[in-house]
């Protein structure tokens, strides 16, 4: 994003299930953070947890429920950014 707008470097865009599965995320999400030490805007919901979005300076975060997600296509109006697989830029935690 950083080469497209000059209000974040990422967008990350995941999809919940349910808005129950999108308050999950958005809850675990939150606490990381808290745990972290990092700052956050306060987050963004819609009255029926269809779309929380979470503005983390650099990094914009958006959960969506799959319809909500369809409706706006953030992919498509944001198509000119490249796309980065999240296993490139956060590799699995390797077990012993």
């Amino acid at each position: 994003m950083k080469d497209i707008v000059n209000f974040c470097d990422y967008f990350v865009i995941c999809t919940g299930n349910t808005d129950r599965h999108v308050k999950a995320i958005a809850d675990n999400i939150e606490d990381e953070l808290a745990k972290s030490g990092m700052k956050i805007s306060p987050k963004q919901r819609t009255g029926k947890n269809d779309w929380v979005i979470f503005d983390i300076g650099d990094i914009v975060v958006h959960v969506f429920q799959k319809d909500t997600r369809e409706f706006y296509q953030l992919e498509y109006l944001w198509r000119d950014a490249k796309k980065i697989d999240w296993v490139e830029v956060i590799p699995p935690k390797k077990t012993n």
